[in-house]
């Protein structure tokens, strides 16, 4: 049974595309059949796995509104085993273009993941950093939602927002919905704020939060830079190796 995990956070910058390009390129690595669907209009999951969003024209956007087969929008990545939607900018107008002309806008992903000719094990969805109509589409669709933590100043006021905002999609929308883990990123064991918030996440989520830590490292800018995930740019960096180990984990916990 296909495992669909969105990774989401309403706060920008803690590492939630990062997370799904190189999650996705590990557990493809690790022989696992995969999707990685960009929900977020910029489309830097995808510029992420080497795709100018400006170049395509079977986009996540037109699937949505019902204008194109989700199966044809499917792309292959460098990748061997890691397949690929991608968005177009246009995709932030979605609110004004279904707007009084949709019964149920927040169940379109969902209703179009149930579409898919071929099997993957698992779907890893990349939400905007917002609680907008695209995030909710997310966590409608999904069975799991990873949170990504920044290890630094305001990370458990996000997680207290972000928690709140599941909790309202569980009693509205999907009862279904789990939280999967919660991710700490950008972290860093020299600095005395690092430890301390990966500390109080521990000691607040316990078993909810993954062993694997994602280190601060060059690594990772540079890879995005580059149009690769860093499990492909550099695997031997320690965040190639954090993210398999975070796969592993992920895993793991599936096959228990």
């Amino acid at each position: 049974m296909c495992k669909i995990i969105a990774i989401a956070n309403q706060k920008g910058g803690v590492g939630k595309t990062t997370t799904a390009i190189n999650l996705s390129s590990s557990l493809a690595y690790l022989n696992k059949k995969v999707l990685l669907i960009d929900m977020d209009p910029q489309g830097n999951c995808s510029r992420g796995m080497g795709v100018d969003i400006s170049l395509i024209s079977r986009n996540i956007y037109d699937v949505l509104l019902d204008r194109q087969d989700i199966n044809k929008v499917i792309r292959k990545t460098m990748i061997k085993n890691l397949d690929l939607i991608s968005p177009k900018l246009i995709l932030a107008n979605l609110d004004s273009a279904v707007n009084g002309k949709v019964n149920e806008p927040f169940y379109l992903l969902k209703n179009n993941l149930k579409k898919i000719n071929k099997k993957y094990d698992y779907m890893i969805i990349d939400c905007p950093p917002s609680l907008g109509l695209l995030t909710i589409n997310a966590l409608c669709a999904a069975n799991k939602v990873l949170i990504p933590v920044q290890c630094e100043y305001f990370a458990l006021e996000a997680v207290a927002q972000i928690l709140a905002n599941i909790s309202s999609i569980q009693n509205t929308y999907n009862q279904n919905l789990g939280i999967q883990g919660f991710l700490l990123t950008m972290y860093d064991s020299k600095t005395r704020l690092s430890v301390e918030i990966a500390s109080q996440v521990r000691s607040l989520f316990k078993e909810n939060t993954f062993l694997s830590m994602i280190p601060r490292n060059i690594s990772i800018p540079e890879s995005n830079a580059k149009g690769m995930p860093v499990t492909i740019y550099r695997p031997n960096s320690i965040s190639s190796q954090a993210y398999i180990s975070l796969a592993k984990e992920l895993i793991d916990y599936e096959e228990r």
